[in-house]
C-alpha cells in the first residue's frame, strides 16, 4: 500500500508538470464527451492481465465528473472461480467474455478520485461472482502498457492496491445489499432491479490513506 501510494504521487506529479491529469488524458483525442458513451471507446484492455475498465459519466452525482469502471475477465481470473447460480431470464456473459466488474472510480471536475462503489449485475452487464471471489481477483488487476496513457494506465492499478481495504469491505458489502434486497424483494430478479443500481460507496482521499498506511506502519501495525 504505501509503494501504491507513492506511485499514485507519481503518476500525479508528472501530469500536473505537464497540465495534465488522469481524466484528461483518457479522454484526449476522443471528441466530444457523451454521457454513458465509454472512453476510451474500445475500453483499455490489457490481453496478458485480462484486466480492462473505461471510464464515463451518467449517474449526476454532486461533485462528480465521472468515474472508471474496473474489471477482470474469466481468463485472467484465478482457477476455480464461476459466477454465481443465476435462474433468471437476463443472459449473462459466458466463456472467456464472463467478465467480472470489481470496483468503480469516482473522479471531481478537476481529475482527482473522491470515491469508490460498487454496482449492481445491470450496470455493467459482467457476470456476478461472490465476493470472496471477487476479492482474490483484486491481486490480478494490471494494465501493463502504455494505451491510451501510461501514467493512467499504473495509476489505476495503484488505486487498487491503496485503497484495498476499503475496497474488500465495500465488495463484501455490496453481496450483503443484494442479500437484504432479495429478501425485500422475494421472487423479484435483484441482479436487474433497476431500483438497485450503487451496492455499497465511500469517499475517499488519497493523502489521508497514505497518512494513515504511513501512521500503521510507524506502529507497527
Amino acid at each position: 500500500m504505501r509503494r501504491a501510494g507513492e506511485e499514485i504521487r507519481e503518476c500525479h506529479r508528472v501530469l500536473e508538470k505537464g497540465g495534465l491529469n488522469v481524466v484528461g488524458e483518457i479522454l484526449r483525442g476522443q471528441g466530444e464527451f457523451v454521457e454513458f458513451n465509454h472512453y476510451p471507446a474500445d475500453d483499455v484492455f490489457d490481453a496478458d492481465s485480462h484486466a480492462q475498465y473505461y471510464y464515463h459519466a451518467h449517474r449526476g452525482a454532486a461533485g462528480e465528473h465521472g468515474h472508471f469502471h474496473t474489471f477482470l475477465r474469466a481468463p485472467g481470473m484465478p482457477p476455480g472461480i464461476a459466477p454465481v447460480a443465476y435462474t433468471g431470464a437476463e443472459p449473462w456473459p459466458q466463456g472467456e467474455a464472463a467478465l467480472s466488474h470489481l470496483v468503480a472510480i469516482a473522479m471531481d471536475d478537476y481529475g482527482y478520485p473522491t470515491g469508490l462503489f460498487t454496482v449492481n449485475r445491470w450496470v455493467t452487464g459482467d457476470a456476478w461472482y461472490a465476493a470472496e471471489d471477487v476479492i482474490r481477483m483484486l491481486d490480478f488487476f494490471g494494465i501493463d502498457h502504455a494505451n491510451p496513457s501510461w501514467p493512467a494506465n499504473r495509476w489505476i492499478g495503484a488505486m487498487l492496491r491503496l485503497f484495498r481495504p476499503q475496497i474488500e469491505a465495500l465488495i463484501l458489502a455490496r453481496d450483503a445489499a443484494l442479500a437484504d434486497w432479495m429478501r425485500a424483494h422475494p421472487g423479484a430478479d435483484a441482479f436487474e432491479d433497476r431500483a438497485l443500481e450503487i451496492t455499497s460507496q465511500a469517499a475517499i482521499s488519497v493523502e489521508e490513506q497514505i497518512a494513515a498506511v504511513e501512521a500503521a506502519l510507524e506502529k507497527g501495525v
